[in-house]
């Protein structure tokens, strides 16, 4: 189904009014955004998608309103991890709690454009190169083991070729120069550790975008519905980060419900193409299910320290 262009035009028009409203209005000055605060944007992120959710039921229908929550969920299930990696690097280049949010605000911006360009290429893939759903089915399932098996160690980024590259053709200066993302020094120009940290937050999130996105290219085939679910939810997943930046590491088991979704997905394409298709809502329980049942077996169980 084409979606009309000024329904694309109201949806842009309404993020940047947002986007603005939240930079220039609400975090015009670099502060540490504190649990309250973080709670606050996250429940006005969540409306504002089922807000959106319903406006969707009521132009295009109870089938595509489903696709968007669900492809909400699962964007929304499989970003969680990125957060630990945020987190790490955050840490890795000391950047100060009241920066994180104009990193993470810019880090919103890349990510509409370089979701667009995603999601837009693997649909063409596609409808033009049906066997490409093998190849999406391998990142899923090749994800799902990921998640099972990482390690918690944290990674040194020093050894990564990014940051081999980063250093070896960005002049980097050592001090963040009050939170700008490039500065002078003796007339030379020089790029801060905030703007390398930004860099590595948009790669990491490129990244984790090869699994989601095919994730949900399983339940819908719309590049309308798939991108503002996968928008609202990383506008929501800014938030989380705040609030859940000191106790994230409860939800250990939280990694086999996310392996469980990728191959449940995988198995969903699958099926899909020798024509034996699982209804939407069915899939969003069964995400539901696998997620809750992660959630209360962390709490249930939880992790034992080392001594």
């Amino acid at each position: 189904m084409q979606t009309p262009l000024y329904d694309w035009i109201w949806f842009f028009v309404f993020i940047i009014i947002m986007l603005a409203l939240d930079i220039w209005v609400f975090n015009k000055k670099n502060h540490e955004v504190k649990i309250k605060e973080a709670i606050g944007w996250s429940v006005v992120w969540i409306g504002l998608a089922m807000v959106f959710n319903v406006i969707i039921y009521f132009q295009f229908g109870a089938t595509r309103a489903m696709e968007f929550f669900t492809g909400y969920i699962i964007e929304k299930s499989l970003s969680v991890d990125n957060l630990f990696v945020f987190i790490m690097i955050f840490s890795y280049f000391h950047v100060k709690k009241m920066y994180q949010h104009k990193i993470l605000f810019w880090w919103i911006i890349g990510a509409l454009i370089m979701r667009a360009v995603m999601i837009f290429t693997w649909i063409k893939l596609m409808e033009n190169f049906h066997f490409i759903v093998y190849i999406f089915g391998g990142f899923l399932i090749v994800s799902g083991i990921k998640i099972l098996f990482e390690s918690k160690e944290e990674i040194d980024l020093e050894k990564k070729t990014v940051m081999i590259f980063l250093k070896k053709f960005l002049p980097i200066s050592k001090a963040n120069d009050d939170g700008n993302f490039f500065t002078r020094i003796d007339k030379k120009f020089f790029v801060t550790p905030l703007f390398v940290t930004l860099i590595m937050i948009e790669l990491s999130d490129l990244i984790f975008a090869m699994d989601s996105v095919p994730a949900i290219l399983a339940i819908s085939n719309d590049m309308f519905i798939i991108y503002t679910s996968n928008i609202f939810a990383i506008l929501w997943l800014r938030s989380l980060y705040f609030a859940l930046n000191s106790f994230m590491s409860a939800f250990h088991y939280l990694k086999f419900g996310l392996s469980a979704i990728l191959m449940f997905v995988w198995l969903k394409m699958i099926l899909g193409w020798i024509n034996i298709v699982i209804s939407t809502p069915v899939s969003l329980w069964i995400i539901v299910i696998l997620l809750f049942l992660s959630v209360i077996a962390s709490i249930t169980f939880p992790e034992q320290k080392e001594i």
